[in-house]
């Protein structure tokens, strides 16, 4: 996706028919964008519930997902799970609104952090920073919501719209001082090496890259190596941060814990393994807010059978 690293959102390069779906999709965020935000909040919750009668496919994954990261749980309360995260996706979507078009002025109200300290001292000491997240339907709001605070940077991978892939990459370089491919860890690294705090979320199944199996909600689950190596060439702290909705729908908290101990530790199993612990902890508080739609276990263990198949 080197594209991105010189050419910006031209209108007039997506007018073919095939892409107007997507403009009516940008429309509507657009005209979503212009709620107030309980009302934002309430208009993602019905796209949430059109989403869960509509999932198709991604119903299968989410259930076997549920499943088998939940099995102690009654039907019922996986259901309760499905539902609420479904919702949530839906009001990722007005957040996605509130990325693009609030100003800086209208989203800081919104939230508080809590553990700045811990990166604080880490930057403070001269030392680089990675905020390790997962995938949450939180998580873009959340890096939007820090870059009131710090500049960030973040990684991204290639969407397969052609359209989205642009709007989005434009409008994030908006906001971050670097949005860098997930091909291009020099420039990651040099970031990390200026002091530039850098969201990381690794949590889902690259299979074409180097995996090891570790724990992931008492499953093996292959995790990339990537973060052991981030750290060995930055030298940076890695610090989980987790973007939480406040329950009474007035905003947001951004959880920065301190940073992992002993991380990297020299075993590649035991640093995947630290890593899922991590993002476990807040999946397990907020189970409804995770993307369960993602097929995190696809690569299975040599003689294992596929999950989803």
């Amino acid at each position: 996706m080197g594209r991105h690293s010189s050419v910006s959102f031209q209108a007039g390069d997506y007018f073919a028919p095939r892409f107007w779906p997507m403009w009516c999709a940008i429309g509507l965020l657009r005209l979503i964008a212009l709620l107030p935000y309980r009302g934002g909040l309430a208009v993602g919750r019905l796209l949430g519930r059109l989403l869960y009668l509509t999932l198709g496919s991604r119903t299968r994954v989410l259930n076997i997902n549920l499943e088998r990261c939940f099995p102690d749980e009654s039907p019922r309360a996986r259901e309760q799970i499905k539902r609420g995260c479904c919702e949530n996706i839906g009001i990722s979507l007005f957040e996605l609104a509130m990325c693009w078009w609030w100003p800086a002025a209208r989203l800081k109200p919104l939230v508080d952090i809590v553990g700045r300290e811990h990166l604080d001292r880490v930057l403070d000491r001269g030392q680089g920073a990675i905020l390790l997240t997962g995938h949450f339907t939180s998580l873009e709001i959340g890096a939007r919501l820090l870059t009131l605070f710090m500049p960030v940077q973040v990684m991204y991978r290639t969407q397969r719209n052609p359209l989205f892939d642009s709007f989005l990459y434009t409008r994030r370089s908006s906001y971050f001082v670097n949005t860098v491919s997930r091909k291009n860890t020099r420039q990651l690294i040099r970031g990390i090496r200026q002091g530039v705090p850098t969201w990381y979320a690794p949590d889902q199944d690259f299979r074409r890259e180097r995996n090891v199996f570790a724990s992931f909600m008492g499953i093996p689950a292959a995790t990339i190596t990537a973060t052991s190596r981030l750290v060995q060439s930055s030298g940076a702290a890695v610090l989980p941060f987790y973007p939480e909705r406040k329950a009474d729908g007035s905003g947001y908290v951004l959880h920065i814990a301190a940073p992992l101990d002993d991380f990297p530790a020299g075993d590649d199993e035991a640093d995947a393994a630290a890593v899922n612990r991590s993002i476990e902890t807040w999946v397990r508080r907020e189970p409804e807010n995770y993307l369960w739609i993602l097929p995190r276990f696809r690569t299975r263990p040599a003689g294992e059978a596929d999950f989803y198949g």
